[in-house]
């Protein structure tokens, strides 16, 4: 499924459903949020993002542990739980990992981490993707 469909079938089911959506984006740099905002009414049911690129931002305003690994399933989980908290909404998502072209901190590109949370449940998927860093984050935004 593309992300045009993907985003639809998350437009129809926030409205269905009056779901508020925040997105905390590392490695995505605003990709995810951008094409989220390209559904129906978005701005109805996306609540905002916070595009926190450096760790100092993670931690300041989403409330990331220091010292944490930024590319690590925890990270990913505690960036959504930072952004639902601070947006007052009802799911969050996240975005972590390495990009590429270099490995970093001890992983290599393509190494991904998409964190959920809402209703106080809250998980993490782990992805190993591969191909140019562009090919990486199309493939994360598609994933989260």
């Amino acid at each position: 499924m593309d992300n045009e469909a993907q985003v639809a079938r998350i437009a129809e089911a926030a409205l269905g459903q009056d779901v508020k959506i925040a997105v905390a984006e590392s490695l995505t740099c605003g990709a995810l949020v951008s094409t989220l905002g390209l559904g129906e009414e978005s701005a109805t049911w996306l609540s905002g993002a916070v595009v926190a690129y450096q760790m100092s931002t993670k931690v300041e305003v989403l409330g990331v542990e220091e010292g944490i690994d930024p590319c690590s399933a925890q990270c990913a989980v505690q960036l959504a739980t930072g952004v639902r908290d601070l947006r007052g909404a009802d799911v969050a998502v996240a975005t972590t990992g390495v990009g590429g072209p270099d490995s970093e901190g001890g992983h290599e590109p393509g190494t991904v981490y998409i964190g959920w949370a809402r209703d106080g449940e809250q998980g993490h998927r782990g992805f190993d993707f591969s191909g140019e860093p562009a090919d990486i984050l199309e493939q994360t935004v598609t994933a989260a």
